[in-house]
């Protein structure tokens, strides 16, 4: 775990723990700053060597206060806060609080009421019945509870984008088809294509919300049914819980702005619409300007907006913003000023730079992934296998000789192929930079990549930059090498490697594989504002992987990348001229 991780994880403990003690402000106050620390582009450690608090003190939402819990953690490997109310409440609030209906407050309760600490104590207490004698608890919340905990030992992480989109796409299609169904989108982090999200969220527009409620809970792709309303249900399936809510088509678009956020970006926008004299909320856009109390009640005033999300922002003088853009990162003043970026699409794609074939670790021959590449739509594509190095194991690596004879039978194939095929290698970073291939067979070589496989704790901005100065290097591979979920990947101080990749036109990748997403899209805009080049690849093992390209389209735009900024936005002739420079 990255430093920055580390210490948002221990903000958020210390937000739940606060808020277990019933304090007010301060929890939200440390999760704001929590969400600020994960996502900074440059390690808190590196700020912390060069500036000392101050430095920490600037990144957003972290004042003095928490700077210096910060400065504390970096020093002593603890924060003294932390650790007395870790000792007053010996509880295990991360993993009770993962299930469904347990709060920090109800942690509380269960500890001063049952000593329960752990999630096994929750899950005796309730099988002993013992949870329905505590006040304000009964039998129902009780089994509730004890049904959750199961659930809640599977899914204590947040589950991948990747995973959740197919499952989505599929309850999207079935509503889509529904007679009773007006209009149908996905909400939430989901829809903003965040790498990792919680839960499933769907919105429906529909006159009939019964109608809407049966159908989902009779789809063939529900496990179970945690609650159902007259307008709202919840169901598990394939390990997802999926949140639907039913609308009155004439609030679906502020109902599906409001539920896709992100909170900070609908915070911004609410005090936008007061500084208006209107009124936004999940029901419309109201005008309360001649309204003597316009919180008398949600749609007070004249409905101005409400039917569709462009509507709401057109009524708040704004521009449209993509749901990739949701973050508060100054997007609505862009909007208000009519200069939001052009995000690229799937469609500004014209090929992929990192194929991977049996001859190392993929599934599919060079005719397979070469023809899956054009039945794609792809003008052209470059083999990539792996070279030996450090992190291969099995193998499964190509030594120079093996990659000369790779090259021939490309170039042969390449002669008949219906798309440009190139040549390339997926050549692995040492330590101190160092590339794994010959400088002869990197020179013949059309395409190279340069990938982290191993070594991945610390800070890897050194061995990043030392590959990047490579001059046959074309293409920086998951720069951080994380695997979300499993690992981190090592910090880097990403101004510095896209300055350095700027200067020695070396692209920077954003591996489409869902299991990656690396850069991630906070390093994507730093690379974009560095004047760096950013490319998308899938990584694909498989003729099946070409699709993950949409994942890292996505990421891209949350970066807010134009198709002027990525390396397979131009055609063949266009990227031979970025590749001979």
């Amino acid at each position: 775990m990255s430093d920055n991780d580390a210490i948002a994880a221990r903000l958020e403990e210390m937000a739940d723990r606060l808020e277990a003690e019933g304090v007010q402000y301060k929890p939200n106050a440390y999760r704001r700053a929590a969400d600020s620390v994960r996502a900074h582009t440059v390690a808190i450690e590196r700020l912390y060597e060069e500036g000392g608090e101050d430095a920490i003190a600037e990144i957003d939402d972290v004042g003095e206060a928490i700077a210096a819990k910060a400065a504390e953690f970096l020093e002593t490997g603890t924060i003294g806060e932390l650790a007395a109310l870790r000792e007053e409440f010996p509880v295990e609030i991360e993993a009770l609080t993962a299930v469904e209906g347990v709060g920090p407050k109800t942690v509380r309760s269960l500890y001063d009421a049952l000593g329960v600490e752990t999630l096994d104590d929750l899950e005796a207490a309730a099988a002993a019945g013992e949870i329905r004698e505590v006040s304000g608890f009964g039998e129902k919340t009780e089994a509730n509870i004890l049904e959750n905990v199961a659930f809640a030992r599977e899914a204590q992480r947040r589950s991948l984008l990747g995973e959740a989109r197919p499952l989505a796409g599929r309850l999207i299609a079935r509503f889509e088809d529904h007679e009773a169904v007006a209009s149908v989108e996905t909400a939430g982090s989901l829809r903003r294509w965040r790498p990792t999200i919680g839960d499933v969220d769907v919105l429906v527009g529909s006159d009939d919300a019964e109608a809407v409620v049966d159908a989902f809970e009779s789809w063939d792709g529900v496990g179970s049914v945690i609650e159902a309303g007259t307008s709202k249900a919840s169901v598990r399936s394939e390990g997802f819980r999926i949140d639907l809510r039913v609308v009155a088509p004439e609030e679906f678009g502020a109902a599906l702005q409001y539920f896709t956020g992100s909170k900070d970006h609908n915070v911004a926008l609410r005090n936008r619409a007061i500084a208006m004299g209107l009124k936004l909320n999940e029901y419309g856009v109201f005008d309360v300007s001649g309204i003597d109390d316009p919180d008398a009640g949600q749609r007070v005033g004249e409905r101005v907006a409400g039917g569709t999300e462009r509507g709401v922002y057109d009524a708040l003088g704004m521009d449209w913003i993509p749901p990739e853009l949701r973050e508060n990162r100054g997007e609505i003043e862009r909007a208000a000023d009519g200069d939001l970026p052009e995000l690229l699409t799937a469609t500004d794609l014209n090929g992929d730079l990192h194929v991977h074939t049996d001859y190392s670790d993929g599934d599919g021959t060079l005719r397979e992934m070469i023809e899956a590449a054009a039945a794609y739509g792809h003008e052209y594509v470059s083999i990539a296998d792996h070279a030996t190095g450090p992190g291969m194991v099995g193998g499964v690596g190509l030594d120079d000789a093996e990659l000369a004879a790779q090259l021939d039978a490309i170039r042969e194939l390449a002669a008949e192929a219906p798309i440009e095929v190139l040549a390339g290698v997926e050549a692995n970073i040492g330590a101190d930079g160092e590339i794994s291939v010959g400088e002869a067979v990197l020179a013949d070589l059309d395409v190279v990549v340069a990938s982290p496989h191993s070594g991945l704790d610390g800070d890897g901005t050194d061995r990043l930059v030392a590959a990047i100065e490579h001059p046959e290097v074309d293409v920086l591979g998951h720069p951080t090498g994380r695997l979300l979920n499993r690992r981190p990947g090592h910090d880097i101080d990403i101004e510095r490697v896209a300055d350095a990749a700027a200067e020695h036109d070396t692209a920077l990748e954003i591996n489409a594989d869902p299991r990656r997403l690396d850069l991630r899209s906070s390093h994507v805009a730093a690379a974009i504002e560095a004047g760096a080049t950013v490319v998308i690849n899938t990584d694909a093992h498989a003729a099946s992987a070409y699709d993950h390209v949409r994942f890292g389209v996505h990421t891209a735009r949350r970066g807010w990348a134009e198709p002027a900024d990525v390396l397979n936005c131009r055609d063949a002739e266009g990227l031979r001229a970025f590749l001979e420079r």
